[in-house]
Order: C-alpha cells, then structure tokens, then sequence
C-alpha cells in the first residue's frame, strides 16, 4: 500500500541526492523517471527499489499498481515534491529507484565486440551510443572516468532502456590498457586521418575507440593499435560523436559477426 512522503522526508532528499555524481557514488543506485523507462526496466528484469508516484499516476498506471501490490516500496508524492525529485522541466510524476550494476573490466573486454566512450561528456551522445551499442553486437560498453556518469538521468533516457540491459563498465586508459594488452585485443580508435573503417579486418576480441568530435580521443589515443575513419564523400569535416559511433559500431558489428573466430591480424601495442 502506498505510503505518503512529504517534502521534508529524508527518503526524499535522498532520492534528491541520486540526481548528483556524488550522491550516486554514495548510494550505489541511481533514478529514472516515466512510464516508458519502469516498463523497459521491468522487461529487462530490474529490481525497483522504491517509486515516488504521485496520485494520477497511482491511479493510472498498471504497472505501478501491481508494483505496489508485490510489496515494492511505494511513496505518494504531491507535484511539488515530484517537481523536486525530478530534472525534467514537466515532471512525469513517477520517479524510480534501482541499484547500478557495475560489470567487471576483464568481463567486457573478453567480449567479440566491446564499445569504448574516450571520456565523452554530452550526456545525450552517450545516451544514443548506449543504444547502438546494443543494437549492433556490442557484448560491452566502457565509459571513460573522465566523461559523464553512464547513470547521468539524461544518459538513462536517451539510452532507451539498453542502461538496464548492457554490461557497463567506467575505466581510466591506464586501467583499459592492462586489460586489454592482456588479451591481445584489437583496438581501433575512430579518428579523422584513419584508414577506411570499412576494410579493417576484425580480431577477437575487438574493441571500437569513440572520442569526442573534435578533441578526438584525447588521453585514450595511444590505447589503439589501428585507427580507422569513416570516408565522408559531402563537404562535411566530422560528424558527431553519437552519429560517427553508431556508423562505425554498424561496420564493426557486422564485419565481427562475418568473420570467423581464430587467430587476428593486429596485435596489442606494447
């Protein structure tokens, strides 16, 4: 049964503090917001660990309800507290709480196909290459300790559910190159002046480099062995990091996908 929480609750100042880096950090969980995103982490079997509804949506919402009647902690909001606990200018009126999921390193990388973010910090370019991520084949995606938290709320939701779904890992370069000189991984790094992504030769494990539009990859462009580019036949210089990324996870996966399992053709630096 749905219990009231009023603005002063300490449960709510909590849920408050899950919007910050810091307050994830502390927690170890973090929040989403709709009734798009509670059904996609329910399918995707996320344990919910508290929702903060308020009474519309108590009334409207089916999932919410059977939540409530599982026994899930629920917690009836007025607007002002939901417009609190909330970072959206039009509040949804439904906020949840789950637990992050922290992958092992070695894990990801082990993987045919891993997508690595070099400390990208548009929360949104992340978000989508999420996404793509899962889309194309990725086993894996490593977020850069000095991008944007991949639990960042406009990550979660321009993520579209991959957030609940995807092995996340976040890895200095330094960390990312014991792993994967370790495994001999194959690490291309997208990059303007590269070779043409499209007749690179996938090893295995493989791992696709995406950097910012233009600083590139920054610190993490000595962790690729190959460079590789997208040849652009139009006057444009570069395209986004979400767009570039997605393409070339297009290429990657498949070419990964095509190509049997066996000996690769490039090696780990070192």
């Amino acid at each position: 049964m749905a219990t009231l929480a009023g603005a002063h609750a300490e449960r709510v100042a909590r849920v408050r503090d899950l919007q910050t880096v810091k307050g994830r950090k502390k927690h170890g969980r973090f929040v989403f917001e709709g009734a798009t995103l509670l059904d996609e982490a329910l399918r995707s079997g996320v344990e919910i660990e508290e929702l903060y509804v308020t009474e519309s949506v108590l009334e409207g919402n089916a999932a919410v309800q059977k939540l409530d009647e599982r026994g899930t902690p629920v917690y009836l909001v007025d607007e002002r507290v939901a417009s609190r606990i909330s970072d959206l200018t039009t509040p949804t009126g439904l906020v949840a709480v789950a637990q992050e999921r922290a992958a092992d390193l070695a894990t990801i990388l082990s993987g045919r196909l891993t997508l690595v973010l070099a400390d990208l910090n548009d929360p949104g370019n992340v978000g989508t290459l999420l996404r793509s991520a899962e889309a194309f084949g990725a086993q894996g995606v490593v977020v850069g300790s000095l991008g944007v938290d991949p639990y960042h709320p406009k990550v979660v939701r321009s993520a579209m559910g991959a957030t609940f779904r995807i092995p996340l890992a976040v890895a200095s370069p330094q960390e990312f190159d014991v792993i994967a000189k370790g495994l001999n991984a194959t690490v291309l790094g997208l990059a303007i002046d590269g070779d043409d992504i499209a007749e690179m030769q996938p090893g295995d494990p493989t791992v696709l480099l995406v950097g910012h539009e233009r600083r590139g990859l920054g610190l993490w462009q000595n962790s690729a062995n190959r460079l590789v580019a997208i040849p652009m036949s139009g006057p444009a210089e570069s395209l986004n990091a979400a767009v570039a990324g997605s393409i070339a996870l297009y290429i990657v996966g498949r070419n990964c996908q095509e190509s049997p399992r066996g000996p690769k053709s490039q090696v780990y630096p070192g």
